[in-house]
């Protein structure tokens, strides 16, 4: 048993993401607008980390990476690396909320550092520090995992302090692998550019780039 709980739908934790929340429930009625849970199992051994749920991504459908164009990039990985199986499909989400596809994730969990729709895509240093309790517990509730995969540096950073460690040890950069020693088990942690749509269009980030990320943590895996 652990005591792994998501973050409420009603979190109060962060002021301003919650007048952001109560903004959106009155012009997007209906969207999800809540604290986004993770998708995925538990037990899986690979966790994806993202940033923070898109407005209208993953804060309108209720699922993390669903409904914008990093989901595209991310979801074609991981079934590429069979990470997933079934037709992801975003355009079905519009207003109906997660689960009206039939894609599922295969020892895979996915999840973002900040839980909650952040004014322009951009969560503060306090928001990140509030929800980052929710990620620790949710590393610690996955007794398997054995790979972590960050999408960005923000990201990145948010596992380094939830688990303890120290920053300047443990640099972000695409591709990088670090292991983490805890107290019971070792984790690898490999970092990505984020899959945004910015990072395709700029050329930071290729499909094949990151196709490579996802099978370099399959490989650890396998």
């Amino acid at each position: 048993m652990n005591n792994y709980a998501p973050p409420k739908y009603e979190c109060p934790l962060c002021p301003r993401l919650v007048d952001f929340r109560l903004s959106n429930r009155e012009t997007y009625p209906e969207f999800y607008n809540g604290p986004v849970p993770s998708f995925g199992q538990l037990d899986a051994k690979l966790l994806i980390i993202g940033l923070a749920p898109g407005l209208k991504g993953a804060n309108q459908t209720g699922r993390p990476f669903t409904g914008d164009y990093a989901g595209l990039v991310l979801y074609s990985a991981l079934k590429k690396n069979r990470f997933a199986e079934g037709e992801y499909d975003p355009s079905c989400f519009e207003g109906r909320g997660a689960g009206s596809d039939n894609f599922k994730l295969i020892n895979c969990r996915v999840t973002n550092a900040v839980r909650c729709v952040p004014p322009a895509n951009k969560p503060e240093p306090f928001e990140i520090r509030q929800c980052n309790k929710f990620l620790l517990a949710e590393i610690r509730a996955m007794q398997e995992l054995k790979v972590i995969v960050t999408l960005g540096q923000i990201a990145h950073k948010a596992v380094i302090q939830a688990l303890g460690f120290r920053q300047a040890e443990y640099t972000f950069g695409h591709a990088e692998k670090h292991r983490l020693q805890l107290t019971a088990r070792e984790l690898y942690l490999i970092n990505s550019y984020h899959s945004s749509r910015y990072n395709i269009n700029t050329g930071v980030l290729t499909q094949t780039m990151f196709d490579d990320v996802i099978a370099a943590a399959k490989k650890i895996l396998t």
